[in-house]
């Protein structure tokens, strides 16, 4: 097994940061251990930034710009510092990529709520097909408002829902269950966009499981991050899978489930609860 590089040390890593800071900006240029460090950061991100679709060149930059910070300089794990700021960056630059906007703008709430910008023919459907947003109906005359629920013990099962629906319902959900907005909204959206890609739950949460990023978004810990991912997406053991827990939320607001159904198995609703981020946490801007 090969020996870890002296840059891995803590103490080696943080004196040469001092160093370099009070040399001065030409230290950054002159020194050879300086150059050897850029060139060993931009192998230590280049996967990270491969994952977020980005040269490896932008992790090096997003590395030096923290490695000259305070906050790098006098941290126990100089390492931890650079890590956690370069995903972050990575994952905002991603982002303002899909979004066709700044990084500053991706580091608001503002754009929160929005998805990756599409090309309208991006779909093999047609737009009106599938966003509700330009459903019509040419005679509402027939419409009626449906009926309470239980007034009626033959009443026919409840007609699946659009998943843009379940999603809104889901967040709202979250939401009550102590997430704030924005958190919730991130957490879910990530969440049916890598099922949509992946195609398969069990790719959706293997992939997931090991993408830190949206979970250093969200400013929560591995343990609750799971336990979010089994929540919303199931469980993958073949006994349980046509049973609640092995269904997740989403596919049983798909079928047509209420949320005052699935949240109100203790066991759903503790879950959700138990891993919400706090109110000044989640969601870094």
């Amino acid at each position: 097994m090969s020996s870890p590089h002296p840059f891995e040390d803590p103490q080696t890593m943080r004196l040469l940061l001092v160093y370099l800071h009070y040399e001065g900006d030409g230290a950054w240029e002159r020194d050879p251990d300086a150059a050897e460090l850029i060139a060993y950061a931009t192998a230590k991100y280049a996967s990270l930034a491969i994952k977020h679709q980005l040269e490896p060149a932008e992790a090096a930059a997003a590395a030096w710009d923290v490695m000259r910070t305070r906050a790098a300089r006098i941290a126990g794990d100089p390492w931890a510092v650079i890590t956690h700021s370069v995903a972050l960056h990575l994952y905002y630059e991603e982002r303002a990529r899909g979004l066709l906007c700044g990084a500053d703008q991706v580091r608001t709430d503002d754009v929160v709520d929005f998805h990756d910008a599409e090309r309208i023919d991006a779909h093999e459907a047609s737009l009106a097909d599938y966003h509700p947003a330009f459903w019509s109906y040419d005679d509402v005359s027939d419409f009626e408002e449906p009926p309470p629920r239980g007034q009626d013990a033959d009443q026919a099962p409840p007609e699946p829902t659009n998943a843009f629906f379940a999603l809104d319902d889901a967040v709202t959900a979250f939401v009550e269950s102590g997430w704030p907005l924005p958190a919730a909204r991130l957490a879910l959206e990530c969440i049916a966009a890598r099922l949509i890609s992946t195609g398969s739950k069990y790719a959706a949460f293997e992939s997931l499981r090991r993408d830190r990023s949206i979970r250093l978004q969200l400013d929560i810990d591995q343990d609750a991050w799971v336990r979010v991912l089994h929540a919303v997406l199931g469980h993958d053991n073949p006994n349980l899978q046509r049973t609640a827990v092995g269904r997740g939320i989403l596919q049983r607001l798909l079928i047509g489930e209420r949320t005052a159904e699935i949240f109100g198995s203790s066991a759903v609703a503790s879950a959700i609860a138990a891993s919400a981020p706090s109110e000044t946490e989640a969601v870094h801007a």
